[in-house]
């Protein structure tokens, strides 16, 4: 428990050299930026891969010579499964005029397809409780009948998305290895600095027998401050180019990954508080320990 003459003293010592500390601060800002926007992406990417992984959504292709008929026996019988929620046909033309709805500006060659590039589908909403083992034999039996040419669960892409969240955490750690590296030899460099310029205090304070605790305390206390305030400064700076982006962020994209974008969860934002402060902690400690006799 820090006294309240430690936090003084520190106090005092931030104020005295706060061109110091300032500079500190800035630099484990931008650090502590490198982190939070690998984190940032992550979990957006965490979000995404969580709102496909049961989407809730099956495409099934018919063959170009399939009949009305076949189309209507096909979506009465998906309709008397449990767990299929609605089933609605798309023809051909349908499809190519949703596919003009979305299309991107500049790609004259794709809206010149013609209808018939475009197949008819039925598409069926499942309930997203549907086990997947329950709704891969369902597609198998589908994939089964004569007028079905191909279905599509959209799991594959969701496959593609996991292995890219674990690239993106892997990544992640990497980087905090960095970051904790840096962090420990910036704030070690400004304690280091900051004990030289009171040198003349310390030694003061030793002269009138003040215990190596009693002198290591306020250091401590800064460091701590310092890797606290870097990681509140990146979260912060991190909140207003998250809003700025967020505000250009076409509405149609997001309609389209289905999600919104989110921003740090707090436990993630506090953690990095949390982290900041306990690295500069043990940096400064450890530059005191060849400075100050333990």
């Amino acid at each position: 428990m820090l006294s309240d003459s430690t936090a003084r003293r520190a106090r005092r010592g931030m104020m005295r050299e706060w061109r110091l500390h300032l500079l500190s601060v800035c630099s484990l800002t931008v650090t502590f930026v490198c982190l939070g926007a690998a984190l940032l992406v992550v979990t957006n990417l965490r979000v995404v891969e969580q709102r496909w992984a049961h989407a809730g959504r099956a495409s099934v292709y018919m063959k170009e010579g399939a009949s009305q008929d076949d189309i209507d026996a096909l979506r009465n019988a998906l309709l008397r499964i449990p767990a299929v929620s609605a089933v609605r046909f798309l023809s051909s033309g349908d499809a190519r005029m949703e596919f003009g709805q979305h299309e991107i500006q500049g790609k004259s060659e794709l809206a010149a397809l013609p209808v018939e590039a475009f197949p008819a589908s039925l598409e069926v909403e499942v309930a997203p409780e549907m086990p997947d083992s329950e709704l891969a034999d369902m597609v198998g039996k589908l994939k089964q009948l004569p007028a079905v040419d191909d279905v599509e669960t959209y799991q594959s892409w969701t496959e593609r998305l996991a292995r890219l969240v674990r690239g993106g955490v892997a990544a992640s750690a990497l980087l905090a290895v960095v970051v904790f590296m840096a962090v420990l030899a910036v704030i070690a460099s400004t304690m280091r600095l900051a004990l030289q310029r009171r040198r003349t205090e310390v030694e003061v304070l030793k002269l009138v027998g003040a215990t190596d605790g009693f002198v290591k305390k306020p250091f401590v206390l800064e460091g701590s401050v310092q890797g606290a305030l870097g990681a509140v400064g990146a979260i912060g700076l991190l909140a207003i180019l998250f809003l700025l982006v967020r505000g250009k962020l076409d509405l149609e994209l997001a309609a389209l990954i289905g999600v919104e974008p989110t921003f740090l969860p707090w436990y993630v934002a506090a953690g990095m508080v949390a982290l900041g402060a306990l690295l500069g902690a043990m940096a400064a400690l450890a530059s005191l320990r060849k400075l100050v006799a333990i």
